[in-house]
């Protein structure tokens, strides 16, 4: 007998009182996000410096 045998085909639950998320505000909570910003700008100008470095 598996770990979750007992529970895996019960049937999904659904609230009486909240309405399901619509699919586009899920998508939103996963979608991708700048968690640090300016760091793309940071690593801009590193490859810049160091492209002049080793460009001469």
């Amino acid at each position: 007998m598996g770990k979750y045998d007992d529970i895996i085909d019960l049937p999904h639950h659904v609230s009486d009182y909240h309405k399901p998320m619509p699919m586009a505000n899920r998508a939103a909570q996963f979608a991708p996000f700048a968690a640090l910003s300016g760091h793309e700008d940071a690593m801009a100008k590193t490859e810049k410096r160091h492209r002049k470095k080793y460009e001469k």
